[in-house]
This record gives structure tokens, sequence and C-alpha cells, in this order.
């Protein structure tokens, strides 16, 4: 797996897009889209997960373009690209005329469509799950609107497996205090982040800075020390990267990478809410479980 890692200004940018509010479009809902009578046969995403979603639910040869960080599953490589999650081309996605535009949260590359979407009755559909389980419903209420029922149900129902599968194995264990660097020049966690705090907390674990206010708040390494969490999740596959961070808190005595409790993670799979979610969460979860161990 090619390695990777995400910056703190990636995270920012993320955090930026994931509130707000606009006029004119599809408002984002706690059980996600709406099922219509009429599928919708042209499709354009403007966030990686948007695509990952659509291709769950059984109805990606619909998407006729996307925004440039679209690189999942490999069939979205071939999609045509119409910016990214903030600058886009809107006259080229009017002139595709679709019948769906699907999105993370009003801001960015939706905000500024929403105006002449709205004028021209495009709707925009916001998927925003704030736990892990919304994401199975989202694609099977994507199948329902988009005529792929079916497919989405059966990819919907072994989501929701995967879930009930690891919801009860880490039930009644012991919490592990979780530390998650997205940055590291400076130093970034995950705050009150809805949907990565219910994976934490279906694996038995807790972010040590979930009641901070904002999503991605910068933090000292005085702070993770003084919280002493028990595991760190660094937001990288970079074998270099995670033993040089792991020297780092090491050198501060911070007991988790003393111990060797300091793993990595794909941060794609981690931080866009769709499908791959779901597999970081069981991945997550064995490596915290092996912090829990006496």
């Amino acid at each position: 797996m090619r390695a990777k890692t995400v910056t703190a200004g990636c995270l920012a940018a993320a955090a930026m897009l994931c509130s707000g509010a606009a006029t004119g479009a599809t408002p984002p809902g706690p059980t996600g889209p709406t099922p219509s009578d009429t599928p919708v046969p042209r499709i354009v995403t403007l966030a990686p997960h948007a695509t990952e979603m659509v291709f769950a639910a059984g109805a990606g040869r619909d998407i006729v373009a996307t925004v440039s960080s679209s690189d999942y599953p490999a069939q979205a490589l071939r999609i045509p690209r119409i910016g990214n999650g903030i600058q886009i081309d809107v006259e080229r996605i009017v002139a595709l005329r679709p019948d769906l535009v699907i999105a993370w949260r009003p801001m960015g590359a939706a905000r500024t469509l929403a105006p002449i979407a709205s004028r021209l009755h495009i709707p925009i559909l916001y998927l925003a799950p704030k736990a892990l389980r919304e994401i199975p419903a989202d694609i099977a209420a994507l199948g329902r609107r988009l005529g792929t029922a079916a497919q989405a149900s059966d990819a919907a129902a072994r989501l929701s497996a995967r879930i009930d599968a690891l919801t009860a194995r880490y039930a009644g264990r012991r919490t592990v205090p979780t530390f998650i660097e997205v940055g590291s020049a400076p130093l970034y966690t995950l705050g009150k982040d809805p949907l990565t705090n219910d994976v934490l907390h279906i694996c038995g674990a807790a972010n040590i800075y979930a009641d901070t206010p904002i999503p991605a708040p910068q933090v000292s390494a005085e702070s993770v020390l003084q919280a002493r969490p028990d595991a760190v999740v660094i937001a990288s596959t970079d074998p270099h990267r995670l033993a040089a961070r792991t020297r780092y808190w090491a050198g501060l005595r911070l007991p988790a990478a003393i111990e060797r409790h300091v793993y990595g993670i794909d941060p794609d799979t981690l931080f866009r809410p769709g499908p791959r979610l779901v597999t970081a969460a069981e991945a997550l979860c064995r490596d915290l479980d092996r912090a829990r161990a006496p």
C-alpha cells in the first residue's frame, strides 16, 4: 500500500468543509439521503467520500464529474475532474447537465455552486454522517434514490454486520484514552469530531480531546503528556514517519510511546466518512486492543 500522510493544513480545510449552512440546497439530515422514485442518471460528486459512497451504492457509472482528490475505487480515476473541494469549474458543471450534485457540507465548492444550482433546479445532496452506522444507512438510501436499491442494500447490510461485530467484540472492555496526531509541525489533533469519536467509542476507546469545541484543534505536547493517553494514533502509513514520531514521544517520556503503543493508519480511510471507514475502524480497534492488554 502506498504510504500516506496528512498535513495540518489539509485537516483544517476539511474541518471548514464540515461546518456551516447554505440555502437553496438539500440540507443534511440524521438519516442521510431521501429516497426518490426517479433514478438519477447524471451525478457530480464534490468530495472523495461522496464518490466512494456512490460506487458502494452501485451507481458509480453514473458519475459524470468529480474532484481531484477522488481516487478510490480505481474506476474513479477515469472520471473527468472539475476542480477540488474548494475551487471548481462551475461553467463546466452546468454544461454537464447533472441531475444531482453530492457534497460533504455546504462550504467550499458546494457553497460556490449552490446559487446557480438553485436557479437551475439542480439538487445538492449533502452526505455528512455523524456516526459509523449512518454510513451504511446513507448507502442504502442512495441506492433507493439512484435506482440501485438491491446492490446498495446488500453493501449496506454487509457493512452493518461488520459494525455490529465490532461493537459486540469490544463492548465492556477497559476504555483506552487515545491521542490522534494529525499534524506535527505544529501539533494538530481531532477534537469534537462526532464520527471519529464514535469510531473510538465502538473500539472501547476515548479521544483525549473529545471535549475540545472545534474539530481540529492545535495542541501542545505538554497537554498530551498531561493527559497521558494509553495509545497514540498517527495519521500516516509511512514507517519512517511512524518511527520518528515514536522516538519523539518516547523522548518526551510519554508512556504510550515507551511501551510502543504508537500506531499508524491511512488518513484517507480514517478521515473520509465513507465505506472504507469501517475497514479503518476494524484496524484501529485491533491496534487499540493491544494498548489495552496488560
